[in-house]
């Protein structure tokens, strides 16, 4: 079924021909989940790009947040002389975008200039590597990622220049499913659902959250690759169409420490040709699942130790994991269960698992990427998780939890056969310095809350 807001080659070439699009974004996402590329002009995108595809620097997936280049990544660097790489559109991305006057977007897959063959540590490749290792087996995934964010009416300007210090949140009390609240930030959200549906990303619903401004956007679930290319999307629109609107959204995972954190619950199941591979007659404590179901679940939850900064990527990522927070603390599961990391719903074809544990800070690729590599290792190694959990999981000592701070996860990822068996080496040492580098650069920095605590008393 077409989906409204995609475009084909053809109706591309009539809008550009009519006048109704003159500009073609071409991006991808960096390390981070940021859009990078260009803008064409929509006529040359069409005589040149659309086959012959664009360049960029390849300093992209090496940079800091702040971009700037950093030393002693293998990949590209100084002595490389930073190259290119060539960035290779994906016509099935091909979209509006709805909240930018006479502009399309597609999304394209980073590619070696030489070789032209996919660059295997871009984080869309690896997502991609993942599929094709399911594909094998004659499996797809399907799946969806539900994102948290907050919404302040301070411009982003205002918050810099404020050093994100009194923004005002768009709420002044918990508004957690009430119509009320999201009534009054409806010049947003409803914006920003219409956008979405007039641009290739399908809206199911919206919600106002547990934190003051904080609202939840779900869209619809695809095939695990579109959802990924969705969720970019996504939050593209939300943060441009803020900044048309004097406003802000944030999708760090913890904002504020007295607040509640934003996630980005990813839910996946498997299919053949015959439908969702999940269900089963297998009874597996309240749930009947195939064995397919089990030791998917089984390599999800064993592994998601060592895959944790893929889910946890910032520094910030782990203030998130409190007690009693709606944050999964623990390596367990459940039948509809939120205080479970992973939470198994739905029944027959819409069997799936929940997994909680990442945040809204996510890079939904390598979040995907990872997810798919532990339940096929599950799967290849017959893992069987452990026995369902009943109850309150914060409360469960016993059950493992899940790493404590980004240092610990990075380490933890350095040494997985698994992500090294699944990604290669060269990828996984990639994504370890890139995750060391991020720490480091939080070690070296003087935070507010050192100033508050020392400068008179110590």
């Amino acid at each position: 079924m077409a989906v409204r807001g995609m475009l084909a080659e053809d109706e591309l070439r009539e809008r550009v021909s009519r006048g109704e699009i003159d500009t073609v974004i071409v991006a991808f996402t960096d390390l981070y989940g940021r859009l990078m590329g260009k803008r064409y002009d929509a006529e040359f995108f069409l005589s040149d790009a659309l086959r012959g595809g664009a360049h960029a620097c390849d300093y992209l997936l090496t940079v800091d947040v702040g971009m700037n280049p950093v030393p002693g990544y293998e990949f590209a660097n100084w002595e490389r002389g930073y190259g290119d790489f060539h960035l290779v559109p994906d016509l099935t991305t091909l979209r509006l975008v709805s909240w930018l006057p006479g502009t399309a977007l597609v999304l394209c897959d980073v590619a070696d200039p030489k070789t032209h063959q996919r660059l295997p540590l871009a984080p869309r490749s690896m997502l991609r590597s993942q599929l094709e290792r399911a594909a094998n087996r004659e499996l797809m995934a399907k799946g969806a990622s539900e994102l948290e964010y907050y919404l302040f009416d301070s411009s982003y300007r205002d918050a810099k220049d404020r050093n994100y210090h009194g923004l005002r949140p768009a709420g002044w009390c918990i508004e957690d499913y009430h119509i009320l609240q999201g009534t009054r930030t409806e010049e947003f959200t409803a914006a920003v659902r219409r956008h979405l549906r007039e641009s290739g990303v399908p809206v199911e619903n919206s919600k106002g959250e547990w934190g003051l401004g904080q609202h939840e956007l779900n869209v619809r679930y695809a095939d695990a690759l579109s959802m990924a290319d969705r969720h970019v999307v996504y939050k593209q629109c939300l943060k441009e169409v803020a900044e048309q609107q004097g406003r802000a959204v944030t999708f760090m995972a913890k904002y504020s420490e007295d607040g509640a954190g934003s996630s980005c619950h990813l839910h996946l199941s498997l299919w053949s040709h015959d439908g969702n591979v999940f269900p089963g007659d297998q009874r597996l404590g309240p749930v009947e699942g195939s064995d397919l179901f089990r030791w998917f679940l089984g390599g999800w939850i064993a592994h998601a130790p060592e895959m944790m900064a893929f889910y946890a990527p910032t520094v910030n990522s782990y203030k998130r994991y409190q007690s009693g927070s709606w944050a999964p603390t623990r390596l367990a599961w459940s039948f509809d269960n939120r205080t479970a990391g992973f939470r198994v719903v739905g029944g027959g074809s819409s069997l799936r698992i929940e997994c909680r544990i990442p945040g809204a800070d996510c890079n939904p690729y390598l979040a995907f990427a990872a997810s798919l590599a532990s339940g096929l290792e599950g799967i290849e190694q017959r893992t069987e998780p452990p026995p369902a959990f009943e109850g309150d999981v914060y409360q469960a000592e016993k059950i493992p939890t899940v790493p404590k701070t980004l240092r610990e996860a990075t380490e933890l990822l350095a040494g997985s056969a698994v992500a090294r068996r699944s990604f290669g080496d060269p990828v996984v040492d990639h994504y370890v310095h890139f995750y060391r580098s991020e720490c480091e650069a939080y070690e070296r920095s003087v935070s507010d809350w050192e100033r508050r605590r020392y400068f008179e008393q110590i």
